[in-house]
């Protein structure tokens, strides 16, 4: 019998404004969670009030990390310094490894309805900080969805009963977005020694402990995962990956392994050779 892992922690997340003014919950990067090796950020963002989110994200710089936006509802604009412009559909993801250095804008499309997403900082190893930027734009179409008895679970990136995810990291990753039919159970594989989580965006599930809509679970880091629902459906934003175990220093859109190589990201910020 599989052994199944164990809920370290329940965060709740921080209601903040990002960019320009958009409302969002910053789930991992909040004094509840600083972060959870490799996974440095998760916010997730989701309103049917303009206000709330219209603003966007204009022209900001990132260096030594990706980040990878996934919507569930409405439509976004991303252009950076590299030229790279696409679409953020319902259902589709962006994965932009800023690498050495790169300026980017995320601005809505549309003006009323529903926009709703999460977007996670996935960390580079260090010999990887000052690679080319890069840019994958990954249409819904192009997400293999896995039909369960217990629901469906759409591979982002890395591989769940043997298919393979199209987002391509820099560092393991698994990525699923799980829907549960009521009173059904999963079990996902997950990589013995991998930190993983679990964020219920919809209904409630059990894993050992409640975990209800809004809360991240953090898993042990030995053992299969096992959700089950009671009454009523649910959906699960999960992701695992391995550790890098290296030094980390931030500030602000710049994540390096010094405090020092922080300072010079600024500095070539400031010059105008971010991207250079």
């Amino acid at each position: 019998m599989d052994k199944y892992r164990t809920i370290q922690q329940l965060i709740n997340g921080q209601a903040t404004t990002d960019g320009a003014g958009v409302n969002l919950t910053r789930i991992i990067g909040s004094s509840e969670l600083n972060m959870l090796d490799p996974f440095l950020l998760l916010d997730e963002f989701g309103s049917d009030n303009p206000d709330d989110y219209i603003a966007g994200f204009p022209p900001h710089p990132h260096r030594g990390f990706e980040t990878i936006t996934y919507m569930l509802n409405g439509k976004w604009q991303h252009k950076d310094s590299a030229g790279n412009e696409g679409n953020l559909g319902e259902g589709s993801v962006q994965w932009m490894t800023a690498g050495r250095g790169i300026i980017h804008s995320e601005m809505p499309i549309q003006t009323d309805g529903l926009a709703r997403g999460f977007q996670l900082w996935l960390n580079l190893p260090k010999e990887k900080k000052m690679i080319e930027p890069a840019y994958q734009d990954i249409d819904a179409g192009q997400i293999p969805i896995v039909e369960e008895k217990a629901g469906t679970v759409k591979v982002i990136s890395g591989n769940y009963n043997d298919t393979m995810g199209p987002g391509t990291s820099h560092t393991p990753v698994l990525i699923l977005d799980i829907r549960l039919n009521p009173e059904s159970e999963i079990t996902i594989p997950v990589t013995d020694g991998w930190n993983a989580f679990g964020f219920v965006y919809e209904g409630e599930v059990r894993s050992g402990k409640t975990i209800s809509k809004g809360q991240l679970a953090v898993f042990e880091k030995d053992g299969t995962i096992h959700f089950n629902t009671s009454g009523k459906s649910a959906a699960i934003y999960f992701v695992a990956g391995e550790p890098l175990n290296e030094p980390v220093a931030r500030g602000g859109p710049f994540v390096m392994n010094t405090q020092g190589e922080i300072l010079q990201a600024f500095t070539d910020y400031q010059n105008g050779v971010l991207d250079k």
